[in-house]
């Protein structure tokens, strides 16, 4: 069993805490690694080499920081089948996710590394005579990346390859329950020696302690996190005591709206890709599902009868299972407590509904609740599980008004073959992303961001590593 040290200024040191955290392979249950808590003079340490690597990277060429950012995607390739095997095993993704998230991890730190030489400034004409106005953009300085447990390699890949392109030093801190692929990209870091010392820090503990720290810690100029509402949340109030800038990827509570016009069969495939993509455990995924009256019963026919078909298990075992467990107890009976709760307000389980026959791991069966109520709370709070509840609708208005009655405001999508319902819909929808006709899932030269509770800034693309920069206006006078 594998026990972490954390990662300080260019060498791997081990922690002085005497508390660990296991990590739990939820296929299995079984211990695969510790980590430690690391103590705050060891988070202070890490803060202030990266304050004190700082300046020596944002003065560095941009196009030296495009070759190392874009080294560490090339490198990761080498390297890809232990990190998916890795990502099997502490995360419990089928095996044709876990490529797919190390693949996009890949090409992130490429793509990426093309905008160093693209940070652009501008020249602003001047009201004033013999002056010129000129816009910079500069890094903004340190940024502590915060990173969740169900996507830890690719959400790592934006963190790192955006901030490294930007010129930020980083302090990196992995989920709690998903730290060994975080810790095999530091010892790879370590290995290829290209990145200065200091420039990326990796420290481990839980989010409620080192969360705090970083986000108010002076030195820190930015903090990025993806989680929970409640995790950010906390990070913004302790953020507030520096003013220290926040991005935020919280949560989601995705709207699908299926109109009569829709193509059925694409609906039900891409809803049931949505709604079990990583056990249900995304932000994006396809959260409830809005059905017009008169074909919610074809409908959910068909997704019972896909749903029917889905294989799970250990996928560590089987690289041909399309769910794995949930990565947790706790979050297992969350989901349980969920169901139960939509039964008893009134909601019709049509398959699953139940904990899946395994004699170990966090697995849940897909599920279908139809018959829900909009008000009721499983419409109403992230389920984070392979469960779909469906509410039918009259019409395309009585659709939109309930997609956006919520608290969150990350990813929607509708299925029809209306151009006009299509183009009703993306003006009237309130969120940051909506999909149209596909599954909710990014791309990296696109934009990921959230509004209301969902978040603040955004990631990916152009936009997204504009997050990490600060806009300098200069007034310059000259002479006659």
């Amino acid at each position: 069993m594998q026990t972490h040290q954390l990662y300080i200024n260019g060498t791997f040191v081990t922690s002085e805490s005497e508390e660990t955290i296991d990590i739990l392979d939820p296929a299995t249950e079984e211990v695969i690694s510790n980590i430690p808590k690391a103590t705050e003079e060891e988070v202070e340490r890490a803060v202030e080499g990266a304050a004190a690597a700082q300046k020596g990277w944002e003065q560095t060429p941009a196009i030296e920081r495009a070759r190392i950012v874009r080294q560490l995607g090339d490198e990761l390739e080498k390297r890809k089948d232990a990190f998916v095997s890795l990502l099997q095993e502490e995360q419990g993704k089928n095996y044709e996710l876990a490529t797919g998230e190390v693949d996009m991890a890949i090409d992130f730190f490429r793509y990426t590394s093309e905008w160093a030489r693209r940070i652009e400034g501008d020249i602003v004409p001047s009201d004033r005579p013999n002056e010129n106005i000129l816009i910079f953009k500069k890094p903004i300085g340190v940024v502590a990346g915060i990173v969740p447990w169900n996507f830890p390699v690719f959400i790592l890949a934006r963190k790192v390859a955006q901030a490294l392109t930007a010129g930020c030093a980083l302090v990196l801190k992995p989920s709690q329950q998903t730290p060994n692929t975080a810790y095999e990209f530091t010892k790879m870091v370590d290995e290829l020696g290209i990145v200065p010392d200091g420039v990326y820090q990796y420290v481990t503990g839980t989010g409620s302690a080192l969360g705090n720290q970083l986000a108010s810690h002076p030195k820190v100029d930015m903090i990025s996190i993806t989680g929970s509402v409640e995790a950010g949340t906390k990070v913004m109030e302790a953020a507030a005591r520096n003013i220290t800038k926040v991005n935020l990827e919280l949560g989601g509570k995705a709207p699908a709206i299926v109109t009569a016009n829709a193509d059925l069969d694409l609906a039900v495939e891409q809803i049931k890709a949505s709604r079990l993509l990583n056990n249900g455990q995304t932000c994006t995924n396809a959260e409830r599902v809005y059905v017009q009256e008169s074909i919610a019963e074809a409908f959910t026919d068909k997704l019972k009868q896909a749903f029917e078909q889905v294989s799970y298990g250990n996928p560590a075992e089987d690289h041909d299972v399309e769910m794995g467990p949930l990565v947790s107890k706790d979050r297992l009976e969350t989901v349980e407590e969920m169901v139960a709760a939509a039964e008893e307000e009134g909601a019709v389980c049509i398959i699953g509904g139940k904990r899946a026959d395994a004699e170990k791991g966090y697995f849940y069966e897909p599920t279908i609740l139809a018959n829900v109520q909009h008000d009721s709370e499983i419409i109403k709070n992230e389920i984070f599980g392979p469960v779909v509840p469906i509410v039918t609708f009259t019409d395309l208005e009585e659709a939109i008004e309930m997609g956006n009655d919520t608290e969150y405001g990350l990813s929607s999508s509708v299925y029809t073959e209306d151009i006009h319902e299509a183009l009703k819909v993306i003006n009237e929808l309130k969120f940051g992303e909506t999909y149209v006709n596909r599954e909710n899932m990014e791309a990296v030269q696109g934009y990921h961001a959230g509004i209301r509770k969902s978040g603040l800034g955004g990631t990916d693309g152009k936009h997204g590593i504009e997050d990490f920069l600060i806009t300098q206006a200069v007034y310059m006078q000259y002479k006659k």
